[in-house]
């Protein structure tokens, strides 16, 4: 039995190893004196029965002392303190920085509740119709020049703004976007659904136009999307949801965004912003028109900080990525129809281009 309670000496936790070797050699010891209780109790009625040292029994092992049934006491003891210990790691309460109640988070009330950033796995895309559905809809976010060429004005794709097929939880990401729709958006002025927005991309975004309703390849988007969205809970708050605001902390410097451009954009969008084979150009008639979010100083920058350059996102510092973002939306690029009728209710950003 020592022997098993030294081993323990051997577990990573010394806090928990030296309470669970205190209590298991006090409880020994009870046992002990118990044992030498009864051995002196059995040696008075039985003198015969004494060893030829009378306390000869007060050195016995530890081993010898405590009984097998001590030893699997022992083991449940460590089992139950091991269980506690697992499930008190598991219950700590999340520190909510919003400061909602812990009472209110209690209630597993999924409106109060933070998703978890997560998207499926492509082996997760079901059969038959439904993940023809959603393959083509990867397709059309992917490639969006080949697969929606008629519903497009320029030489973007979605994944130009939507990085990595909207899974790029720093680029407007499209995972869990479907829980958001209907939804009422204040540029327009009216509730959208997800079909609404996705043509609004088309027509501001891709300097296109919309596409029909009733178009499959419409309904694929909105399949891919609402595949992606498949694991994050109705009505869950979604941290990474659009592009995070970024703070100016003096007005944005065109002449030093141009100085930025050359230094950190121009290798992948060309010097004269036109784009190249490795990015899409950031103005001209192939860009995004003036009615984008992305024509927005505060949208671009915060874009360009968390994203550019491609794969090594926040090199820029804030100043710098509203300078570059300043300089870019400083450049001539195409109207939109019907912007006049934005935000009929108010609300107009106040960097707003028009």
């Amino acid at each position: 039995m020592l022997s098993r309670i030294l081993f323990l000496t051997s577990v990573p936790n010394q806090h928990l190893e030296r309470a669970v070797l205190q209590s298991a050699v006090a409880r020994c010891r009870r046992q002990q004196r118990r044992t030498v209780a009864f051995i002196a109790k059995v040696i008075g009625e039985h003198p015969d029965a004494c060893p030829s040292k009378a306390n000869s029994f007060r050195r016995a092992p530890v081993d010898v002392v405590c009984s097998l049934r001590d030893s699997l006491r022992m083991r449940q003891v460590l089992f139950s303190i091991i269980v506690i210990i697992g499930l008190t790691a598991g219950c700590v309460e999340s520190k909510d920085t919003r400061g909602v109640a812990p009472s209110v988070v209690s209630q597993f009330d999924s409106t109060r509740l933070d998703a978890l950033f997560s998207h499926p796995s492509p082996d997760s895309i079901p059969g038959g119709q439904r993940g023809e559905q959603i393959r083509l809809g990867y397709e059309l976010v992917v490639h969006t020049q080949q697969f929606a060429a008629p519903y497009v004005g320029n030489r973007l794709t979605c994944a130009n703004c939507h990085l990595d097929a909207g899974l790029d939880p720093n680029s407007a990401s499209f995972v869990g976007l479907s829980r958001a729709y209907p939804e009422y958006r204040a540029r327009a002025g009216k509730v959208l659904t997800l079909a609404d927005r996705i043509n609004d991309c088309f027509e501001r975004n891709l300097n296109g136009k919309a596409i029909p309703q009733d178009s499959h390849k419409l309904q694929a988007i909105v399949a891919y999307i609402e595949w992606l969205s498949k694991d994050v809970p109705a009505g869950s708050r979604m941290a990474w949801r659009g592009v995070p605001t970024l703070s100016s902390i003096k007005p944005p410097d065109p002449v030093n965004g141009a100085k930025v451009f050359t230094a950190r954009c121009a290798f992948c969008h060309g010097a004269d912003g036109q784009g190249t084979m490795a990015a899409p150009p950031v103005w001209g008639a192939q860009s995004y028109t003036i009615g984008s979010d992305m024509a927005r100083v505060s949208v671009a920058a915060s874009f360009i900080k968390q994203n550019m350059p491609r794969t090594r996102g926040w090199a820029l510092s804030d100043q710098e990525a509203y300078d570059v973002a300043a300089y870019i939306n400083s450049q001539p690029r195409p109207d939109v129809a019907g912007r006049g009728s934005d935000w009929p209710k108010g609300d107009k950003p106040s960097d707003a281009p028009f």
